[in-house]
């Protein structure tokens, strides 16, 4: 059935196959990877350079500020890689099972199934970098208000850069991606930024 939709859709679209199949499968994967890292790095920016912001607003101590950072880029990193190696391990054996049930194990297709270690790393990675950007503008800058406003620069420029990146590997409109990517950002460090301060008048 597959064969015959793809078949089907190579009729339908001559000149998607014009530089032969292996490239397109090629291209394929290396879009999907890149993609998935961006989305990586995003969520390592986002969530890193909200806990941040979270802790500046009950604590204006910039040691404070940078430390929660660190924490948040490791303990993200750790649950993306483990996450990514569980879902990529459940996915591998429900593909296994196929392949045994179809009498193909040992054959291309299981060469062919992704790697869980290598899928945990790369996830790893991504995040990290991501992280990795706000915690510099945090740990130079000594006021307080300014280094507040160059964490939520710096995390905008990135967002701005991230969404960008995504729409064209995901053949998607780039304002409207890059405003969807911010905007989300924004929501989120303006959410756990203000929750924690109105925290901190409650507590006082």
């Amino acid at each position: 059935m597959a064969v015959s939709d793809t078949k089907l859709a190579d009729a339908e679209n001559p000149t998607a196959t014009k530089f032969g199949d292996d490239s397109d499968v090629n291209f394929a994967g290396r879009a999907n990877w890149l993609r998935a890292a961006v989305l990586g790095a995003n969520d390592g920016l986002v969530s890193t350079a909200s806990l941040m912001l979270g802790v500046s607003a009950v604590k204006h101590d910039v040691r404070a500020m940078v430390v929660s950072g660190f924490a948040g880029l490791l303990a993200g990193a750790c649950s993306m890689a483990i996450g990514e190696y569980v879902s990529v391990c459940s996915q591998r054996d429900v593909e296994l099972a196929q392949l045994d049930r179809d009498g193909k194990r040992g054959g291309d297709e299981e060469r062919a199934l992704p790697n869980p270690v290598q899928a945990a790393v790369a996830s790893a990675l991504a995040f990290s970098v991501g992280a990795l950007l706000p915690l510099p503008a945090a740990g130079f800058i000594v006021g307080y208000r300014l280094r507040v406003a160059v964490v939520v620069a710096v995390a905008t420029m990135a967002l701005a850069a991230f969404g960008y990146v995504g729409a064209v590997l995901g053949w998607a409109p780039i304002t409207r991606s890059c405003a969807r990517v911010v905007v989300g950002g924004f929501a989120a460090m303006g959410v756990t930024f203000g929750l924690m301060r109105l925290f901190r008048e409650l507590a006082e």
